[in-house]
């Protein structure tokens, strides 16, 4: 269909590129006229560093980037006159269970929970519960909201 055919192609000709859609010429039509070619998402970062893709290059580029790994033993809300009447010696009581999982966190993010063990006399976790990846999507963007 041209756009003579079709009014509302010249107005809303701008929507395909904003909605992740490409626009190609078609060479057998008429001069002008285009068609919609879907635009394919959810690629993982596996299926790209597989397929050759040239963004490879660029995700190599994040793979070394330092990030912070927190093992979160638990939490509590106390006033801040509690705090300052704290001293050496003092115990202050977690929400969390002795014996109970410890939450993993990436730079503040929930990643998984693991349970505590000694590796070489140093403390590690055994991670038994992790975060899926649309899980993690899903609770990051409901935070900024």
């Amino acid at each position: 269909m041209s756009d003579k055919e079709n009014p509302d192609h010249e107005q809303n000709s701008w929507l395909g590129p904003l909605s992740g859609e490409s626009t190609k010429s078609n060479p057998n039509s008429e001069q002008g006229e285009t068609f919609i070619e879907e635009a394919s998402y959810g690629k993982s970062a596996e299926t790209i560093a597989t397929s050759g893709s040239p963004l490879l290059g660029d995700i190599n580029m994040v793979l070394d980037i330092p990030v912070q790994l927190t093992v979160e033993l638990g939490r509590t809300r106390v006033p801040i006159k509690y705090i300052l009447q704290l001293a050496q010696g003092s115990v202050v009581e977690l929400e969390a269970m002795a014996g109970g999982p410890m939450d993993v966190l990436i730079n503040g993010y929930l990643i998984a929970q693991g349970e505590v063990v000694v590796v070489n006399e140093k403390f590690g976790i055994r991670l038994t519960d992790v975060v899926t990846s649309s899980e993690r999507l899903r609770r990051a963007s409901w935070q900024h909201v």
